[in-house]
């Protein structure tokens, strides 16, 4: 099973260029224009905006096998 984890939780906005990143969960950063926004940190990844196309998502993620994530380590 695959699994997102979540490196960095960044966008920048087309409109203002604000870079803002979200860096831990319920950290919400708005640019200041206030056309998008980012929260989520690590955890989850939530992004808003005013209008389609205002932002570039800059995130970093990585699928991970769960499974083998889980349990590395206990194979003997």
């Amino acid at each position: 099973m695959m699994q997102r984890k979540i490196i960095k939780n960044s966008i920048q906005c087309n409109l203002c260029g604000d870079i803002i990143e979200s860096k831990f969960r319920h950290h919400f950063v708005e640019c200041s224009c206030g056309a998008c926004f980012v929260d989520g940190g690590h955890a989850y990844q939530r992004i808003g905006f005013k209008e389609e196309g205002c932002y570039t998502d800059l995130s970093v993620i990585e699928e991970i096998d769960y499974i083998e994530e889980r349990y590395k380590g206990d194979v003997k």
